[in-house]
């Protein structure tokens, strides 16, 4: 179980590393055996990244700011922009520095809590939450965001993060200096690859075709709910909950969208968006059964915050087929992309 938890950002890297515990584990591995490990995914992150500085070699990492901010805008900071931010060092500990748990390091980057004060903050929002590359994400109270110096880091011992030690953009914890944010914020808030940071929550907003959709636009479809556990875990009880919202065919329909296509479902993070990782819907499995997008969750249809995925997220009713019902819930869901 503990490394699930040291490799859980790395998902999307094909590895070739198969790590199972099926019951207790009951023995750690051993450091050399970590080691080993560590260095057949950085071997492989490397190959992967060479070969995509070939194909994109202007390629650069932007940070996309949005939600509830002063004026409501979507900002986007180029990876100039974010170096001129990247001002303040942080000496402590890597929470993922497996091999010598107690070694500190200088990481250099931008306090977050500069990014609050250059976008606003508007009464009444009290959370933050970062989106990661690889639909990780992770969502930080803004009273602690103020305190304590927690940054994110573009540099670690005056190098640039490479992607495969969390890089380029990595959201740190100031452990060693201020050990106490440790209970709030364990190991698992330390987010690799950070590209959204999102004030509060966004408005509901989904692209279908050429129509732009709002909730109120959602709400005058069919409502449907579901009673079951959700398909992933972020925030979200471990048991059944109610998860209200619109079939995706009636989505369609409303958009002038013919049933007969199938579509691609994409949500805010990166990952959603690579033609390998797609969540792709046909026809038949979009006609059968209750594929939603849910827009609120509970007896009192609460709306679903961006610490649980929200505004937007697509869900799979139990009736589904089990090929269908085990595809993953997309978060974050900005727009349905018609398929020929």
């Amino acid at each position: 179980m503990v490394l699930l938890n040291i490799w859980k950002n790395w998902t999307l890297v094909s590895l070739g590393i198969g790590i199972v515990c099926w019951g207790g584990c009951t023995k750690k591995p051993t450091n050399a055996q970590l080691e080993v490990w560590r260095k057949e995914a950085s071997n492989r992150n490397a190959e992967i990244l060479a070969d995509k500085a070939k194909k994109n070699p202007q390629l650069q990492w932007n940070l996309v700011i949005q939600g509830e901010t002063a004026n409501g805008k979507v900002e986007t900071l180029s990876w100039p922009e974010l170096l001129k931010l990247s001002t303040t060092s942080v000496n402590t500990t890597d929470a993922y520095n497996i091999v010598n748990a107690n070694q500190v390091f200088k990481f250099q980057g931008i306090p977050v809590s500069t990014l609050l004060k250059k976008f606003g903050i508007p009464p009444g929002v009290t959370e933050i939450t970062f989106v990661c590359y690889d639909a990780y994400h992770v969502t930080v109270k803004i009273e602690d965001l103020l305190r304590y110096p927690i940054i994110l880091a573009l540099a670690k011992d005056n190098k640039p993060i490479q992607r495969n030690q969390g890089g380029p953009i990595y959201l740190i914890f100031p452990y060693t200096k201020y050990p106490e944010i440790r209970h709030k914020y364990n190991e698992a808030f330390w987010a690799f690859y950070v590209t959204h940071i999102i004030f509060g929550t966004g408005k509901a907003s989904v692209r279908v075709g050429n129509r732009q959709l709002n909730l109120t636009d959602l709400d005058k479809l069919p409502q449907v709910t579901l009673n079951q556990n959700v398909g992933y875990r972020v925030w979200w009880p471990s048991i059944k909950v109610k998860i209200h919202g619109v079939r995706v065919r009636d989505v369609l329909s409303l958009a002038g969208i013919k049933t007969q296509s199938s579509v691609v479902v994409i949500g805010k993070p990166a990952v959603y968006r690579k033609s390998s990782e797609a969540i792709k819907l046909a026809s038949t499995e979009i006609n059968k059964c209750n594929i939603i997008l849910a827009t609120r969750w509970g007896e009192d249809k609460q709306p679903i915050l961006a610490k649980m995925g929200g505004p937007v997220t697509l869900a799979f009713g139990n009736d589904c087929q089990s090929e269908t019902r085990n595809k993953p819930w997309v978060t974050f869901v900005e727009e349905l992309t018609p398929q020929p």
